[in-house]
């Protein structure tokens, strides 16, 4: 956000004007070095301050010059402080250096986007273009834009103009300049400037016909809006260098966003044949073969191949974004029990409220974790169901050592008790609702690997409160039953962490994983398996037993669904569906039971 008068520019301002009055009085006393440190602190708190601009002339003067100035402002060899070298610019500018003026303080601004690095008088001088050797100019340009967004936000565009306003003015002095206009481009289409973008790539293209030129040119159309000129453009540039394949996975993200994937999976696989090394090219066909067949065995091996090789951080960027949003696979399920709708109802219009005596009546005993959501805002809250149908939820499925739940007659209580506070916190320091990736959720959850079991069990059922930031107060306010089940996810994929050198047949963490998914029809079988697909996923000597012990979870929970509601259902069938190398048959059942189950609901 652009420094614009706030209480904490402010603040910045106060700062800075502090740091210059002490930078003068050392400079009185002769200490050059010590005063370029707090003027390059001036610079850090407010980059536009006068006062901090003309002290920087004083000290330039009380130096020599310049040129005797600019070591005071060398970055150190390992750290480079960003004032220092926004102060280094600047002198740079004053000893006539444009070239590289320009080159530091756009890597100052490139850094902290946000904020005026580049409202200063020099950047602004009109014959600017005209001091500027256009190479140069072209490298700053292109090293600027590289980070940014593509576009960035209209609203926060204005404090990168100026560098749009120098570099117009260079292709207005330099309009033949074939690498200045396509690098040129790569900025103006950022910044919103997509006429210009698409005009300088061409005309680049025209004066050079270099591959440079016509790949901007294409993203420029892109970033426009204007998708089939831009594939025509990248098709055809394709053609004539087939040797780039980093185009062809262009191509084939571009063909995805136009709503054609089949289309963009067969440029993915020409790069794949092409060069099986690349870095990005299997990852991007893995991801398009999932969008066109929903078969999660593409990214599980996505995930294989992010194990072998985790020098290819595109990977895991394709794992999220194929995983985003998506139940399992991505974060948990929304939960569909009775007593949760009246919880987001009421939440609609009313505060959480210890205080608050809400009576809920059920036709039929549901989850208890859904409850446990519901006490969590409304602490005084009596939920009263009729009865419990056949077959009963309060029953395991199997026989089981390790249960969080207990019931006296209709009434769900912990088994357990609460866990150690260091144990609660740690669960809360990690959970959330939402993940990168079900590898990436493990791999987090090892820091919860010492805990005691006992502990970890114990949150199941006695969850710790949202933390107090902005995302915890958001859940606190309006979804308490995704705090809930994050904290259930998490702590159950702690326990998948559980004495991890064990054999996984005999070992305590599958023991206690497979009791909790066997355990009382809630939302803690759900989260048992979580764990178990996640262990799969990493680990693959156990997908054929967490296989069987997921899929007979869901078979279990479809033959109680012939004689009464059963809330998680579908979320157990989803839980199948993202098993590595599920069966053909199970996934199907699995796909025709989260069917029938949203179908009400969709109709």
């Amino acid at each position: 956000m652009a420094h614009d008068g706030s209480e904490h520019c402010a603040d910045e301002r106060l700062d800075a004007g502090g740091e210059v009055a002490v930078a003068r009085l050392i400079m009185a006393d002769g200490d050059l070095d010590h005063a370029a440190r707090h003027l390059a602190d001036a610079l850090a708190a407010d980059p536009r301050l006068p006062d901090a601009h003309e002290a920087l002339a004083e000290l330039v003067a009380h130096a020599g010059g310049p040129e005797h100035a600019l070591r005071r402002f060398e970055p150190e060899p390992e750290r480079t402080f960003i004032g220092t070298v926004a102060a280094h610019a600047h002198v740079c500018a004053m000893a006539g250096r444009w070239d590289q003026a320009v080159q530091e303080l756009f890597a100052v601004a490139a850094h902290e986007p946000h904020r005026p690095w580049l409202d200063v008088a020099w950047l602004h001088r009109h014959d600017l273009p005209d001091l500027l050797d256009p190479n140069a100019a072209a490298i700053a340009v292109a090293r600027f834009a590289q980070p940014l967004a593509d576009p960035v936000e209209e609203d926060e565009r204005p404090p990168l103009l100026p560098a749009l306003t120098l570099l117009r003015g260079c292709v207005a002095r330099h309009p033949e300049h074939a690498m200045l206009l396509w690098c040129g481009s790569t900025l103006a289409r950022r910044l919103g400037a997509f006429d210009e973008a698409v005009t300088w790539a061409q005309r680049s293209f025209d004066v050079e016909p270099t591959h440079q030129a016509a790949v901007v040119k294409g993203y420029a159309l892109r970033t426009a809006g204007r998708r089939d000129e831009a594939l025509a453009a990248w098709q055809r540039e394709a053609a004539r260098t087939p040797e780039d394949h980093d185009l062809f996975l262009d191509i084939a993200d571009l063909l995805e966003a136009m709503g054609r994937p089949a289309e963009g999976l067969a440029w993915a696989q020409r790069a794949v044949e092409a060069n099986p090394e690349h870095p990005k090219a299997l990852a991007t066909a893995l991801g398009l073969r999932h969008v066109v067949d929903d078969d999660v065995r593409h990214l599980v091996a996505l995930a294989d191949h992010l194990r072998d090789h985790p020098e290819h951080g595109y990977a895991a960027d394709v794992l999220a974004r194929r995983g985003w949003g998506r139940s399992w696979l991505g974060r948990v399920p929304d939960p569909t029990e009775a007593v949760v709708n009246l919880l987001r109802e009421v939440l609609e219009d009313h505060e959480p409220a210890p205080d608050a005596a809400l009576e809920v009546s059920l036709s039929a005993l549901e989850p208890p974790s859904a409850l446990l959501a519901l006490r969590s805002a409304f602490p005084l809250a009596t939920v009263t169901p009729e009865h419990a149908p056949e077959p009963d939820l309060r029953r395991p499925v199997g026989d089981v050592r390790h249960t969080v739940w207990a019931y006296d007659g209709l009434v769900a209580r912990p088994a357990v008790p609460p866990p150690s506070p260091e144990a609660a916190e740690a669960v809360r320091g990690v959970a959330a609702f939402h993940w990168p990736s079900l590898p990436a959720a493990y791999d987090r959850a090892v820091v919860l690997s010492a805990l005691d079991p006992r502990d970890l069990l114990g949150v199941l059922v006695h969850p710790p409160v949202p933390p107090a930031d902005e995302m915890g107060r958001a859940l606190a306010r309006h979804a308490p039953q995704l705090w809930v089940r994050g904290v259930q996810a998490w702590a159950c994929l702690g326990l998948a962490h559980h004495r991890a050198d064990e054999p996984w047949l005999s070992s305590r963490r599958r023991e206690i994983l497979a009791d909790l998914l066997n355990g009382p029809e809630d939302w803690v079988s759900e989260a048992a398996g979580l764990a178990l697909v996640a262990t799969a996923w990493v680990e693959p000597a156990t997908r054929a037993d967490v296989q069987g012990l997921v899929v007979r979870r869901m078979l279990d929970a479809a033959k109680a669904r012939q004689t009464r509601e059963v809330t998680v259902l579908a979320s157990l069938c989803e839980l199948v569906l993202a098993l590595p190398d599920v069966d053909d048959r199970f996934a199907a059942l699995a796909r025709d039971l989260v069917g029938a189950e949203r179908a009400p609901a969709d109709g």
